[in-house]
């Protein structure tokens, strides 16, 4: 069965080591560790010896593994039209004075410098995580790549020829260098398709990888909630894609079957606030098919794990990521070896 983890990105105002007591004791087997809080610090990494030996450390004193890192946060600031509210989410000397094309600079950078300390981090991974990581034969590193035309996203005032494609040749020009440095470490990046990114559905994704023209270290983190609430099919995603899924989140999505007050777009209304067209849930309470999503991964031959995104806003969290551990165990199930009626074949003897 596929390895479950728990990223821990919306738990990072949590000590690592607190964070993973409970994982272990919800039922977790790892987690995918977040480039923020103090469960997986880029510069630490870098410059401190034994920082990568203490981090499998402490997961091995709580038997848990982890199969992926990500960094979402400073991906964003690649390709991002750069303004006060990225300096919340950014460290301190990727901000640096601000100035918008340093910060960019400085965030690709810092995307480089994850592949290397992920390189270095599954070079220190226990025999399990290794052979795990040889079985699927990639190294990833999760995360967001940002968009220098996601405020283009409604053509009003009507977007000027040939801007849209001037986005994402800004986008190859800017990952293309990102890319190449992950592919010299043997390190893959999967790209969380999403609103505010460069490719954020199907015919998005097609433009992204056309740009990076199909550059074989680009992939991606699937996570269906992102697409059902938007009418996107995700399980054509699957289809289309399935030999760059490099990792899955499991989230889910509930989105009105009626008309709302405020729709797809959310009306600038908070999460979880009445009258969204749309919110996160707990996996298994919201609207996405994840029996068909499971059946999808298995054809499309997926053996990475299956990582719980927990974001619901009217549930306790703690209760929520017990939970969401029930019932993805509940839910994986090996592909089928062999046909189901190959007990009935015979051989056709000779006329």
């Amino acid at each position: 069965m596929r390895p479950l983890t728990l990223f821990t990105g919306q738990w990072a105002d949590l000590p690592l080591e607190t964070l993973a007591a409970k994982a272990k004791a919800w039922g977790y087997d790892g987690l995918e560790l977040a480039c923020w809080g103090d469960h997986f610090e880029v510069h630490r990494a870098l410059t401190e010896r034994g920082y990568v030996r203490a981090r499998w450390q402490l997961l091995r004193d709580h038997g848990l593994s982890c199969y992926a890192l990500s960094n979402h946060l400073v991906g964003q600031a690649v390709c991002d039209r750069i303004d006060r509210r990225h300096q919340a989410i950014l460290p301190s000397y990727v901000w640096g004075d601000g100035d918008e094309e340093g910060v960019r600079r400085r965030a690709a950078q810092e995307m480089i410098d994850t592949a290397s300390v992920a390189r270095r981090f599954f070079d220190a991974a226990p025999k399990p995580v290794k052979t795990h990581l040889a079985r699927t034969g990639r190294t990833v590193v999760n995360g967001f790549s940002g968009s220098s035309i996601w405020s283009r996203i409604y053509s009003f005032p009507p977007n000027l020829p040939g801007e849209i494609e001037a986005g994402f040749a800004d986008f190859a020009i800017r990952w293309r260098p990102i890319l190449n440095a992950f592919a010299k470490l043997g390190v893959y990046f999967g790209l969380e398709v999403h609103p505010a990114e460069i490719a954020f559905d199907i015919a998005s994704t097609r433009r992204a990888l056309a740009a990076l023209r199909n550059h074989r270290h680009f992939g991606f983190n699937f996570d269906p909630s992102h697409f059902g609430y938007q009418g996107v099919d995700y399980l054509a995603f699957l289809r289309e894609f399935g030999a760059r899924i490099f990792h899955v989140h499991v989230k889910d999505v509930w989105w009105s079957p009626v008309p709302t007050e405020a729709g797809t777009f959310g009306g600038h209304t908070e999460f979880g606030a009445p009258g969204r067209h749309w919110d996160f849930r707990t996996p298994g309470r919201g609207r996405i098919d994840f029996e068909a999503v499971m059946r999808g991964l298995n054809q499309i031959g997926y053996a990475g794990p299956l990582s719980v995104e927990w974001e619901d806003s009217h549930m306790d969290r703690e209760h929520g990521a017990a939970e969401a551990a029930i019932f993805v165990r509940r839910l994986d199930f090996l592909p089928a070896g062999r046909a189901f009626d190959a007990a009935f074949a015979r051989k056709v003897p000779d006329a």
